[in-house]
């Protein structure tokens, strides 16, 4: 056990979990999160993905209920927006609970499934609960649950739980929760139109912003590589077949694209799957371990995959299609270079999107030179400009953000009294 976890207020149990994991030194977002949701305060914290967040808000969250006595009431509510970070998450929490100072009940809650079973694991109450917003919605109407006794409340990947497609289910739980609590914020990402609604939320606040140039920024190595945009399957197959990559992660932009470029891949004898919303739950956690267990080498997936999966010694990442977002690119190319390993980041760069890589790039400090893969020489030209921003989401709001605002001044949430 290092000095440096050791004097972060962390008991023997703690220390005990953080060696069984092999952690060396706390990152940047731990060393400043765990002393202060030990003391109670409310945090939010911005650090990009594989920084170590879970571990950041879980192991003094796990300490601090394991001192509270056992009983039937639930102690903290942990929201994440997808169901694959609701297991993620609750798998980590349960990993170190195991070392906690008394027994503790760790039950995830989640969509696309019978509720059944989550309503019988419910039974007896729980310590920890890991839900999205809508199956915690679900559970509460059939009185499987309440909320009345929580004393910290973790929004993890919080932008997303802001949004606008959850802010109303948001306000729903919040309502159910003791005004007097503990509220923690994480993500990577927190755009100025979710500001006004973490403000709202949090009582005196610790504000952590981790920025990308510190020692624990995820070696990735990003690459733009212009093709014409009927040749990025080709452009994809010869890259994972020449870079030799054991496990590819590639990022499409819709759900028949999921399903196009798998199809493609297997038909070229490469062993590819997708994965998106659409799929039924067995499915999607099926495509996901096949990926993980190395069944399955290539993954094609929607942004369903970027926020939050953590996917052990994967070394490559494709845009092959642009995220819209350029706060998404981040959440993205941060699945591979995690937990101090290296990573390749490739963004495939056609005439049609290339003022909108020029964007992303600004926006987080970037200048790629555009590479081009001999056999695959652009010949495709660059489309006239469109009116207004071309669809790009720029520094002028867009529609979703400007009902994010609308949101954060429609939703009136309760924060800890002084």
């Amino acid at each position: 056990m290092s000095n440096a976890f050791a004097t972060l207020g962390l008991g023997a149990g703690a220390q005990r979990a953080i060696a069984a994991r092999d952690y060396v030194e706390p990152t940047a977002v731990q060393r400043e999160a765990i002393p202060a949701v030990l003391a109670g305060r409310d945090v939010w914290a911005c650090a990009q993905t594989g920084s170590g967040k879970t571990a950041a808000f879980a192991l003094p969250i796990i300490q601090r209920c394991a001192l509270l006595p056992a009983g039937a009431a639930l102690q903290a509510l942990v929201l994440v927006p997808t169901r694959e970070l609701a297991q993620q998450v609750a798998a980590v929490c349960e990993d170190f609970a195991r070392e906690a100072t008394r027994a503790l009940k760790v039950v995830s809650a989640f969509g696309g499934v019978s509720i059944n079973p989550q309503m019988m694991a419910l039974r007896g109450g729980a310590d920890i609960v890991v839900a999205t917003p809508g199956r915690l919605l679900d559970l509460i109407e059939h009185n499987a649950l309440r909320l009345d006794e929580v004393h910290t409340l973790v929004l993890d990947e919080a932008d997303r739980l802001f949004d606008l497609g959850f802010a109303e289910e948001l306000a729903r739980v919040l309502t159910g929760l003791p005004v007097r609590r503990q509220n923690l914020l994480f993500s990577a990402t927190f755009p100025e139109a979710v500001h006004a609604l973490a403000e709202q939320l949090l009582h005196d606040p610790l504000r952590i912003d981790v920025p990308d140039s510190v020692d624990t920024t995820p070696r990735i190595t990003q690459r733009a590589i212009a093709v014409d945009r009927a040749r990025r399957t080709p452009l994809l197959r010869h890259l994972i077949e020449h870079e030799a990559w054991p496990r590819t992660l590639v990022f499409t932009a819709t759900r028949y694209s999921t399903e196009h470029v798998a199809d493609k891949l297997r038909r070229a004898g490469l062993s590819a799957t997708a994965l998106h919303g659409e799929l039924s739950q067995a499915a999607r956690a099926q495509a996901l371990e096949d990926f993980k267990r190395g069944r399955v080498k290539i993954l094609i997936a929607t942004d369903l995959a970027a926020r939050g999966i953590d996917i052990v010694e994967l070394p490559a990442v494709v845009n092959y299609d642009l995220p819209r977002s350029t706060d998404d690119y981040l959440h993205r190319i941060g699945r591979t270079g995690r937990a101090g390993a290296s990573g390749v980041a490739v963004s495939f760069i056609c005439a049609d999107n290339a003022a909108h890589f020029a964007l992303i790039e600004k926006r987080h400090g970037l200048t790629l030179t555009h590479e081009v893969i001999s056999g695959f020489e652009v010949t495709d030209s660059a489309p006239p400009p469109a009116p207004g921003n071309g669809g790009i989401k720029g520094k002028r709001p867009s529609k979703k953000d400007k009902l994010r605002e609308a949101a954060a001044r429609r939703f009136v949430w309760p924060k800890a009294p002084l």
